[in-house]
């Protein structure tokens, strides 16, 4: 791991366990994601489109088997997901904004259900300006709630009727490959979804994306 990204992860997860450092870990939170966002940036400015359906890992089990695009994808799905749904109870950006038409996805999901050329295949069809389009919103709107969180609703767990209601939006797919994220999300307390899907998840799936990068190059 970065040992940078993982210095900040480290920091951050022990700053928002206690009332005095919480909003400092917050800070700390927000800057690590500022970086992680740079590197995404970057992949976009250096690589060409084909870089990002690229899938020269298509046999090994890490995450690095996957592509750039499908990365990113992943990535943001799942923030959103759990962000607007779990957390905030609004409407996810994805809906909100159009952005299944605007990407030219296939599917709505997260995307754990997709194996090896299911992957590159998927990747070929997104319209990848305004899939990072998405990304920059999701990330601000994420970081707007929770901004909005007080330390004391760290320890809140996902109620059952929450859980319910994102069963029955169909983004999580029914594929064992996918449906056990429902039950990891809604097992976590808030403070346990700020460590994994907002923080440690953007930094296993970006530096996977920097060794696909670098083998392709």
């Amino acid at each position: 791991m970065n040992k940078m990204w993982s210095e900040l992860n480290k920091t951050m997860q022990a700053q928002i366990k206690k009332k005095d450092t919480y909003e400092e870990g917050i800070a700390t939170l927000f800057h690590l994601r500022n970086q992680l966002m740079e590197t995404l940036i970057s992949l976009h400015e250096e690589l060409t489109r084909e870089d990002f359906n690229a899938i020269p890992f298509i046999n090994a089990s890490g995450y690095h088997s996957k592509t750039i695009a499908y990365s990113i994808w992943h990535i943001f799905r799942i923030e959103d997901i759990v962000a607007h749904t779990l957390i905030n109870e609004s409407r996810q950006i994805f809906f909100a904004g159009n952005y299944q038409e605007r990407i030219n996805s296939p599917i709505i999901t997260t995307g754990n259900e997709l194996v090896k050329e299911q992957i590159a295949e998927f990747s070929e069809q997104l319209n990848l300006e305004e899939l990072y389009s998405y990304i920059f919103e999701v990330k601000n709107s994420t970081e707007k709630i929770i901004s909005g969180l007080a330390y004391d609703e760290m320890k809140k767990k996902i109620s059952e009727e929450r859980k319910e209601q994102l069963k029955s939006l169909n983004v999580v797919s029914d594929d064992e490959n996918a449906s056990w994220l429902i039950n990891y999300w809604c097992g976590k307390d808030i403070r346990g979804l700020i460590q994994m899907p907002f923080s440690r998840h953007w930094i296993m799936h970006i530096e996977a994306s920097l060794r696909i990068k670098n083998k392709i190059h």
